[in-house]
């Protein structure tokens, strides 16, 4: 199983990309994590902000492959603990399908990206820079490989 993290916006802070780039490493041989940036629509004085997000949503679309689970990050979608996800991960490993998580831009994901997710996760009630989300995701998705392998890397 391999997933992608396929995520508005290009060009994340040094330090952001420091800490992706080693969970990424630590999830190499457990879930192969790709990143695919896509770049965010044109917004600005002038510019209609629900056509950025709509075009947002048609480069999210056709970046996800075929066959693939696809979970939004979205406020309002559920929270799991890490031990949730840990199980969420064992259960998406039994169905052999890839994974794909979706980070929207600056105003959230487009209708039609919500519709084609199977699942919603949010982080928590927190606003946090979607940058720092693909930290986050990352390091969340590595502490639930360990979780499931048994390593002392998770300490509840």
């Amino acid at each position: 199983m391999r997933a992608r993290l396929i995520a508005v916006g290009e060009r994340m802070p040094g330090w952001v990309a420091e800490g992706f780039a080693e969970y990424r490493k630590r999830l190499s041989h457990e879930l192969p994590l790709e990143l695919i940036e896509l770049r965010p629509g044109a917004r600005g004085k002038g510019r209609d902000d629900a056509r950025a997000t709509l075009d947002e949503g048609v480069a999210m679309l056709a970046a996800i492959p075929r066959d693939t689970h696809v979970i939004a990050l979205d406020g309002r979608g559920k929270t799991w603990s890490s031990e949730e996800l840990a199980a969420q991960l064992d259960q998406w490993r039994m169905a052999g399908r890839d994974l794909a998580f979706l980070i929207g831009g600056p105003d959230g994901h487009a209708p039609d990206v919500l519709a084609r997710a199977e699942q919603r996760w949010s982080l928590g009630p927190l606003t946090l820079p979607h940058m720092l989300v693909r930290l986050v995701l990352a390091e969340q998705l590595y502490r639930a490989t360990t979780i499931a392998a048994g390593h002392p890397y998770h300490r509840a």
